[in-house]
């Protein structure tokens, strides 16, 4: 199978160069790479041209300067590298951050493992990050069953059947309710690590409160389903205003009727999902 790696990178001088050499060093050799370089500021495309200008796999978008926010700005950028090469050309197309560090066989793994399992539409490992020990540990933000926005692998077939990426908030949890539903199945292969770089979220500005208001609109959650994922949120942190905060930005969302970036049968999916998750693990049923 031949992967199509396309992955978005805003200001990752720091980290693209380990993302990048990672791949050169991989077991599977059959890969092409597509690094949009996203309005960056610093030497991002510099690091870009030290492996386009030696590697004819590696080739580079450059996009003008734009605000860079969680969710909509990053798969812009994605579908924007894919727009540049013909999907027919490719039978897995992935979808990678610029601020990880893939073991060695990931990409081999991921092949044999789709080649294996005709049902398998949706391949990744799970994210690590390092300790101020300088331990490697489980980053633990998600089920070990969901595969992690930065680095996911699609068989082309699922990824066209699902529409692709949505440019919204939650398009990493979308994806995933949208082809279970429409029979494929999302695998986690526990015994890849990659190494995380950067913690997530540390380069928005976004208020946390406002943000998961956001993603819970955005994701297309009914105000009761919304609620409950607030509560759950602010639980964590015992804190009932931030409970209040999440909701008063959901709800300014609401009242703006901000356009959501799937359909109205897609929305009736993710709801339907979420309500079977809430019975399963809160009401036991």
């Amino acid at each position: 199978m031949r992967f199509l790696i396309i992955i978005p990178a805003h200001n990752e001088e720091e980290h693209l160069g380990s993302t990048l050499e990672s791949l050169v060093l991989q077991s599977f050799r059959d890969f092409k790479v597509i690094i949009v370089n996203d309005g960056s500021t610093d030497n991002t495309q510099g690091v870009i041209q030290q492996y386009t200008d030696k590697d004819p796999r590696f080739e580079s978008v450059i996009l003008q300067k734009s605000t860079h926010q969680p969710g909509s700005k990053v798969v812009n950028a994605f579908k924007k590298g894919l727009e540049t090469q013909n999907p027919d050309d490719f039978e897995v197309i992935c979808k990678f951050d610029a601020d990880i560090i893939l073991p060695e066989n990931y990409l081999e793994t991921v092949d044999n493992t789709f080649k294996e399992r005709p049902e398998y539409g949706l391949v990744g490992g799970l994210l690590y990050i390092q300790t101020e020990t300088g331990d490697w540990v489980y980053e633990g933000n998600s089920n070990k069953k969901h595969v992690r926005g930065p680095m996911k692998a699609y068989r082309k077939e699922c990824f066209m059947e699902i529409g692709g990426l949505r440019e919204t908030l939650g398009w990493d949890n979308i994806d995933s309710i949208i082809l279970e539903h429409l029979g494929w199945k999302e695998i986690v292969l526990p015994e890849l690590h990659v190494k995380l770089i950067k913690v997530k979220g540390k380069d928005y500005t976004v208020k946390q409160s406002e943000y998961y208001g956001k993603y819970f609109y955005f994701l297309g959650l009914n105000r009761f389903l919304a609620y409950i994922a607030s509560l759950k949120e602010a639980s964590k942190s015992k804190s009932v205003s931030f409970f209040f905060q999440i909701i008063t930005s959901y709800e300014r969302c609401r009242s703006s009727k901000l356009e959501l970036k799937i359909s109205k049968e897609e929305q009736r999916i993710i709801n339907k999902q979420r309500w079977t998750m809430l019975k399963k693990k809160w009401l036991k049923i």
